[in-house]
């Protein structure tokens, strides 16, 4: 499975880009979790971005004060972190290469979920955690019509994770004190469909096709929907 999540996230970054420029949404999760670390941890300077992606993350961490190492599975997402942001390392999450309390903080933005073992993620996170040092991470709960419908529930079709969000909690809950909620975010059918352009996330509709017919399918499928909509979030944040 991590050869395909790699597979994907390497076919993925225009696309991707596009829709956080659209969006904005991952940098706008980054700012918020990162806010919700700083409140229950005493100092955050080293920080390793678990999941970078393209760096949006990374930068964010950068812009308010920390020192992130961006880190990935996909060399070429991380290829296109912005030429500021150093170092980029790429591994899995699950094994990570770095020494014992290497870090203030271990921040999975939307990546935790990605793992299908999100446990061993979280021991080694703790791991490379110096004291008193935190951990952050945010899991899809799906999108939904202002009236709090599942936009998937007729279409007979699962946008779906390798990991729910309640497994990222077990995961989390078993190495560390965890406080967590919920950010629902407005949007749009049009940022639905701009959602599932990307290769990566059709995957969550169509894991088993190739990229373009994956692409096609999720088109098809989501062309009806109409907005206005929500997209949720479950955010924790460990100690």
């Amino acid at each position: 499975m991590k050869d395909a999540i790699r597979d994907n996230f390497d076919e993925s970054p225009n696309a991707y880009d596009e829709y956080e420029r659209r969006t904005g949404r991952f940098e706008a999760l980054a700012d918020r979790l990162y806010d919700e670390l700083d409140r229950r941890t005493s100092r955050i300077g080293a920080l390793l971005d678990a999941g970078a992606g393209s760096g949006v993350s990374t930068a964010v961490f950068d812009e308010r004060g920390a020192a992130p190492i961006a880190f990935d599975l996909s060399g070429r997402m991380l290829r296109e972190c912005p030429g500021t942001i150093a170092p980029r390392v790429q591994g899995d999450f699950d094994e990570l290469p770095f020494v014992g309390e290497a870090f203030d903080a271990v921040v999975f933005t939307a990546s935790l979920f990605l793992t299908p073992d999100p446990a061993r993620a979280a021991r080694e996170a703790r791991r490379v955690l110096r004291p008193g040092g935190g951990v952050g991470a945010v899991a899809p709960l799906g999108w939904t019509t202002l009236d709090g419908d599942d936009v998937f529930a007729p279409l007979a079709r699962d946008s779906r994770s390798p990991t729910g969000a309640d497994d990222v909690a077990d995961a989390l809950d078993a190495n560390f004190g965890v406080e967590s909620g919920e950010w629902a975010f407005r949007t749009t059918a049009e940022d639905l469909r701009a959602f599932h352009a990307v290769p990566a996330m059709a995957a969550r509709l169509y894991p088993r096709l190739d990229p373009d017919e994956r692409l096609g399918r999720a088109r098809e499928l989501l062309s009806d929907v109409e907005g206005p909509l929500e997209q949720r979030w479950r955010w924790f944040v460990g100690v």
